[in-house]
């Protein structure tokens, strides 16, 4: 059983940036395709972006691209999603995602892909 555990949600301006982590309790991530997601009130989970078991694939939303990096540091044991040029509707719950899967190379960025979920962390834009 994988334990997730995000941080580094906050409030922040419009334009501001943050910085949030996560790190697996009880296992390494060297095995697992990781990925993050959010969910605004009232509505669905969406996906925000996903890294390979390498680091060296990665996949993003289209409302994301050019201003979220999500990378990971196998050393660390960490996964870390760069959060630049905020806007207000990027306000929501963000949610890290872990899978186990057997290829380096494999993104995955559709939720039910994902067994191992976080509890979340806030994040909130204001205009």
């Amino acid at each position: 059983q994988v334990q997730l555990v995000e941080s580094g949600g906050g409030l922040v301006q419009d334009g501001g940036s943050l910085r949030l982590s996560c790190v697996p309790s009880g296992r390494t991530i060297d095995y697992y395709a990781m990925g993050w997601f959010r969910q605004a009130p009232g509505k669905d989970r969406e996906f925000v972006a996903a890294i390979s078991r390498s680091g060296g694939s990665t996949d993003y939303a289209d409302s994301v691209k050019g201003r979220f990096t999500i990378s990971r540091d196998n050393a660390k044991n960490t996964m870390i999603l760069q959060m630049n040029s905020l806007k207000p509707e990027d306000t929501a719950v963000y949610y890290c995602a872990a899978e186990s899967v057997l290829r380096r190379d494999y993104v995955l960025r559709t939720s039910y892909e994902y067994r191992y979920w976080g509890r979340g962390t806030q994040v909130t834009v204001s205009s």
